[in-house]
C-alpha cells in the first residue's frame, strides 16, 4: 500500500493520498462543517474502502485562514472548485489516471461532490453522500450521471427530508439508504460500521474494485 502526504491546487491544500496494490478506483473526500483530512468519522470509512481494493484521497477544502470563517464552510461553490482541482490533480498523475475516480461527500461536502460530478461527468464514476445537504447542489442535481448513494440516519429528521427531496431530483441511478436509529454523526453504535459497508460496497460496484483481500 503507497501512502503519500501531498499539496493539492494552486492553494497547496494538505492531503493523504493512499492507494493499495492493484486498486482500480479512488474516492475523493469532500469534508463538510469546516472539517478537514483529520475527520475521524472520514477517516474510519477510508480504511473500509482499502480493504476493498479503493485508494483514497484525503484533504483540507479549505486552508487553516479560511476554515476560521463560517460562511466559507456554505460557499458551495468554492468548494466545488477546490473538489475539480484535485480530480484534475488526480487525473493528470501517470500513477493515478487509470483508477476510476469515485467522490464521497459529507454535510456540505456532499453538495460540493455533487456539483463536481455534474461539471466534470467524463471523471466522476460514482458518488456518495454522507448525512450530506444535496439539497444544497441546487440546478446542478439533475445534471449529475454518476451513480449516487445517500445515506442518512433514520433519526436525522430534518437532513432526512432535505435528502429524500433532493433524491427525486436526481436522474442518474440512485439509492436511499437510512441507517436505523442515527443521527446526524452517525455516533451510535454500529452505525459509522454501516455508512462504511455501505459505501463501500456501493464503490466497489461502480468502480470495478477488487474483491475484498485481493489488493
Amino acid at each position: 500500500m503507497k501512502q503519500e502526504q501531498v499539496l493539492i491546487g494552486p492553494m497547496r491544500l494538505a492531503g493523504e493520498l493512499i492507494v493499495p496494490r492493484r486498486a482500480q478506483g479512488l474516492v475523493l473526500f469532500a469534508h463538510g462543517s469546516g472539517s478537514g483530512r483529520m475527520s475521524p468519522r472520514n477517516r474510519f470509512v477510508s480504511e473500509s474502502l482499502h480493504r476493498r481494493g479503493l485508494g483514497t484521497l484525503l484533504f483540507d477544502l479549505l486552508t487553516p485562514e479560511e476554515s476560521e470563517q463560517r460562511a466559507h464552510v456554505f460557499d458551495i461553490p468554492l468548494l466545488t472548485g477546490r473538489l475539480l482541482h484535485a480530480m484534475q490533480w488526480a487525473h493528470a498523475r501517470e500513477d493515478l489516471r487509470a483508477l476510476r475516480i469515485g467522490l464521497f461527500g459529507a454535510s456540505t461536502g456532499a453538495a460540493a461532490a455533487l456539483a463536481a460530478a455534474a461539471e466534470s461527468p467524463q471523471l466522476v464514476f460514482a458518488l456518495v453522500s454522507r448525512g450530506g445537504r444535496p439539497d444544497l447542489a441546487g440546478a446542478a442535481l439533475a445534471q449529475v450521471r454518476a451513480p449516487t448513494l445517500l445515506i442518512v440516519g433514520a433519526a436525522d429528521t430534518e437532513v432526512l427530508a432535505l435528502n429524500r427531496e433532493a433524491f427525486g431530483q436526481l436522474a442518474c441511478e440512485k439509492r436511499i439508504e437510512l441507517v436505523a436509529r442515527a443521527t446526524h454523526l452517525f455516533e451510535e453504535a454500529g452505525a459509522l460500521e454501516t455508512v462504511a459497508r455501505l459505501a463501500a460496497a456501493w464503490f466497489a460496484s461502480h468502480l470495478g474494485a477488487p474483491a475484498a483481500g485481493t489488493a
